[in-house]
């Protein structure tokens, strides 16, 4: 298999794993954009989140859930910015669901998520009606 993290997953690969369970693993970036940063992914392969199984998504967010506290600790980070890519427009660069667990400093520069986005839309109630209406409608 080519999946870089299925291959971590299998242990074809190394990796500084920090957590594990039944349906997710966690382990250090190897190109980390901060000391601490962490992915979390399921063990099972799925490209999106969309893709995951209910279960499988209760529990990855679980291991986020668990190991973000301890990323922060191990780092002494003031805060974490915990993030997935979700598909290749939004930058996913490995086509297995993963997040992202992002420590960050007071004063590093590196803004909120928000920064992410130059301006806002200026979306009227009817459009945002419309828009409310159509996510519901899918399913």
């Amino acid at each position: 298999m080519s999946c870089i993290f299925c291959r971590i997953v299998d242990g074809d690969l190394p990796s500084r794993t920090v957590y594990e369970s039944d349906e997710a693993l966690a382990f250090l970036d190897a190109n980390p954009l901060t000391a601490g940063h962490t992915l979390v992914v399921p063990r099972d392969h799925y490209e999106t989140v969309g893709d995951l199984p209910p279960g499988t998504a209760g529990a990855v967010f679980e291991a986020v859930s668990a190991v973000t506290p301890r990323v922060e600790a191990a780092v002494d980070a003031d805060a974490t910015t915990v993030a997935v890519n979700n598909g290749e427009a939004a930058g996913q660069e490995v086509p297995h669901t993963h997040v992202h667990i992002v420590p960050r400093f007071e004063g590093d520069g590196n803004g909120p998520i928000h920064r992410l986005f130059g301006s806002r839309p200026a979306l009227s109630d009817e459009e945002l009606d419309a828009v409310a209406a159509a996510i519901r409608s899918e399913h």
